[in-house]
């Protein structure tokens, strides 16, 4: 039985199942919502490691928070910083069956 380091759930927070990330799959990509402060090869290393997979690329975004007004007060939701992985040809991950 592997070990994996607690830190790797820090990194990884959920997955991303929108529209847009259903049909990056199809390219052998996978959407995840990350840690603020989390680094590409932090991200590589938590998902090789977590899901048993190689990966080919990480790229890395921070969806800013939508500032709303409800009842004359001003709010607005948090960043969200998101990572798109690449996979190598032959891997797959599943994100709807769980971990």
């Amino acid at each position: 039985m592997k070990t994996i380091d607690p830190r790797h759930y820090d990194v990884i927070v959920a997955p991303v199942i929108t529209e847009k990330a259903t049909l990056a799959s199809e390219h052998n990509k996978v959407l995840f919502k990350v840690a603020a402060k989390a680094t590409k090869p932090q991200i590589k290393e938590a998902i090789e490691k977590l899901f048993d997979v190689k990966v080919k690329s990480v790229n890395t975004l921070v969806r800013k928070g939508k500032t709303k007004m409800f009842r004359g007060n001003f709010g607005s939701q948090s960043d969200v910083k998101r990572a798109i992985v690449t996979l190598e040809e032959g891997h797959r991950i599943d994100v709807t069956t769980g971990l």
